[in-house]
Formats: structure tokens, sequence, C-alpha cells
């Protein structure tokens, strides 16, 4: 990475921190090894009824509201309602959660769905209102057997910063064949070695 990029990607990082710093400042709950990136866009006025457990992941731009004053011009009255995402959720990008909603533990949530009622826990949910598909441990699962029947390349190895044009090669090709599958990214997530920000513990200083 160039210079420029190195200081461009730190400032971002920093300007992302402080961005969660504020939200808990207003009342936010925000977990520790969140990926909650500066494309998510908060409900700010309402932060405060919005707590995101331990764990969570968010793709780009999803959009999480806690307020909803569409019929202010008839009542004048806006609904409000506590955003519950419980630990270990994933949420897929574009998202969108309503207020009044809970996400139960180990929820996934596939890209584009809008989240207007709860979900139950360690279920696989998508779709416009989203609903549950399977099990988690039924997605794991078909996901477990065709890891180990696929083809896998090693994060450390074939992550964007490590990937030469060889290696690009290789990937394309695979993911011409079928599903591929890349391991080891959570693990370096763990050691501090992965590529996406993630916080802190509340009132704990970032790395």
């Amino acid at each position: 990475m160039s210079l420029l990029g190195s200081l461009r990607r730190r400032f971002e990082e920093a300007r992302t921190r402080r961005r969660w710093d504020q939200l808990r400042a207003l009342g936010m709950k925000i977990g520790a090894d969140v990926y909650l990136p500066a494309s998510t866009h908060i409900d700010a006025s309402h932060c405060h009824l919005i707590s995101i457990g331990d764990h969570c992941g968010f793709g780009p731009e999803c959009l999480i509201l806690a307020h909803d004053a569409q019929m202010d011009e008839f009542l004048d009255a806006a609904r409000i309602g506590h955003v519950t995402i419980h630990p270990s959720c994933h949420i897929g990008a574009r998202t969108v959660i309503l207020a009044g909603v809970e996400i139960g533990p180990r929820t996934l949530v596939g890209a584009n769905s809008v989240v207007t009622s709860t979900l139950p826990p360690e279920t696989v949910c998508a779709g416009n209102p989203a609903r549950v598909l399977c099990s988690l441990d039924e997605y794991l699962e078909r996901h477990r057997r065709a890891i180990q029947s696929g083809p896998r390349f090693e994060y450390e190895l074939y992550d964007i910063r490590a990937l030469t044009p060889e290696r690009r090669r290789e990937l394309v090709e695979a993911c011409a064949r079928g599903d591929t599958y890349m391991v080891g990214g959570r693990s370096a997530e763990l050691r501090g070695e992965g590529g996406s920000l993630r916080t802190a513990s509340e009132g704990e200083s970032a790395p």
C-alpha cells in the first residue's frame, strides 16, 4: 500500500472510531468485536434506543431505524421503539431494520432484507419482510460439507493484501466452476491481522 493509501486508511479508521464514540455517548449500546462500517446508517436522533451485542457484523449500506414519523403530519405523533440486535448476528448488505424489532442471538439476515418484526435466535432469515428460511445449524452444516469437499483458499495467502496475479487467476478459475471458500479469515481477525475495523469494549481503548 502506498504512503497516501496508508494515511487515507488511518484517517478513515480514526473517523469511524470517533463515530462509535459519539453514538455511545448519545446512549447507543455497541458491544465488542462489532463490525459497524461507516456506511451503516444509524438513526442518530434515537440511537439511545438501539443496542448491538458483541461479535455482530453489518454489510455495506445497512439502515437501522428506531422511529417512524410517517404519520406525523396527520396525528402529530411518531412511533418510537427499541431495536435490539443480540450477540453474533450478521446482517447482509442494504438490510433495513425497523423500529421495535429484536433479532435473536446467532441470527443471519440476508442482503436487501427488511426486518419488520422480531426474528428468532439461531436462524437464517431473508426477504421483505424478513422471514425464517432455515435454522443456523442446517445452514452451517450445509456449508461445512461444502467446505470439506470443495476448493478452499487460505485467507493469509489469498486476501486482497497478499493477492498476486497468479493467485487471482486461481480464485477466478475456481469460482467459475462453482462455490469456493476462503478459510482462516475469522482466525486472522481474532489475532488482530484481519482486514476489518472492529469495536473494542465500551470504555476500552481501541488498538
